[in-house]
């Protein structure tokens, strides 16, 4: 297994470079081609929603991008270090489900307070990645997602 970790300032410039250093390790991984540009999309997302909680909340430390590399899947978990409430943690996890789309007209947002942007995002990055999952507390939250690799789509 192979691991690439990416610390970055919470500034808008640096998720391009993240965006392109997870393409080129996705790539190396085995990665479908097809799929590189849902992978820097999610990427831009995730890192763009981090930079966004730690300019939003004056945080200071580095949103954290940890690329990795096994035998059937690439994986991507973009990490950030700002608190969320347990119900507000809770509600992002059901938006990044799916379930927040029949919770009425502002969805999980508007029931909780989460800013609108925050839901987007995940609906966004839920819409280009079959297999993530989003946990929150009140250390930081983060954005698992994962793509299969061509060992593990190779026709027999």
């Amino acid at each position: 297994m192979a691991t690439v970790e990416l610390l970055f300032s919470a500034l808008p410039e640096h998720v391009r470079t993240a965006r392109l250093v997870a393409a080129a390790v996705a790539r190396r991984a085995g990665v479908d081609e097809a799929v590189l540009d849902e992978v820097r999309l999610a990427v831009g997302e995730a890192c763009s929603r981090a930079v966004g909680l730690h300019n939003s909340q004056g945080i200071s430390s580095p949103v954290r991008v940890v690329l990795i590399e096994d035998e059937k899947k690439f994986s991507i978990e973009v990490a950030d270090d700002a608190p969320r409430p347990a119900a507000v943690a809770a509600a992002l996890a059901r938006a990044a489900a799916g379930s927040a789309k029949g919770s009425g007209p502002g969805g999980v947002a508007e029931d909780i307070g989460v800013d609108s942007d925050d839901d987007m995002g995940l609906a966004v990055i839920s819409g280009l990645v079959d297999d993530v999952e989003v946990t929150a507390d009140e250390s930081g939250g983060l954005i698992r997602m994962s793509w299969p690799t061509a060992s593990t789509t190779a026709l027999p």
